[in-house]
């Protein structure tokens, strides 16, 4: 079994039972990471400036660069903990950080959103496996693993 990375903020993982496997695991993709935050980046400066022009700013350029520098800086202060999330697939059970636990059973709904897989339970509880470089392969695997059709 591969060791899991303990992020403090996250506590300890939670753990499988004796007859329990991981069949798949779901890490943050770091291309998916970077392109998402230039997106934000790219359409918060357009904003910004738009804002600045609108509101007859001699000095429409700030709004941009603000924007730019501040995804940038908000992206890599969330680096680490964003890459030391991973959620475990086995075949009764989805396990995130935190120590979430979805069993597949009760699993309603796994679909991709925007780079994410959104998962939601027949309770009603939401999660999101961020970053992801398929996320409909991803929820397509954990569909499978339910027996559901994706």
């Amino acid at each position: 079994m591969t060791e899991i990375v303990q992020e403090p903020m996250y506590g300890t993982p939670a753990p499988l039972d004796a007859d329990e496997t991981v069949i798949a695991r779901f890490v943050p993709d770091a291309r998916t990471y970077w392109r998402s935050h230039a997106i934000m980046a790219l359409v918060g400066g357009v904003v910004a400036g738009l804002a600045l022009l609108y509101g007859g700013n001699p000095a429409p350029w700030v709004g941009p660069l603000a924007a730019v520098l501040a995804i940038g800086a908000r992206a890599a202060y969330l680096k680490s903990e964003v890459f030391a999330e991973e959620w475990r697939l086995t075949q009764r059970r989805l396990l995130g950080p935190a120590g979430r636990i979805a069993p597949l059973s009760g699993v309603k709904l796994a679909r991709p959103f925007l780079g994410a897989v959104q998962i939601v339970t027949q309770t009603g509880d939401k999660h999101l496996i961020k970053y992801q470089a398929d996320p409909a392969a991803t929820a397509a695997r954990i569909l499978a693993a339910k027996g559901a059709r994706p």
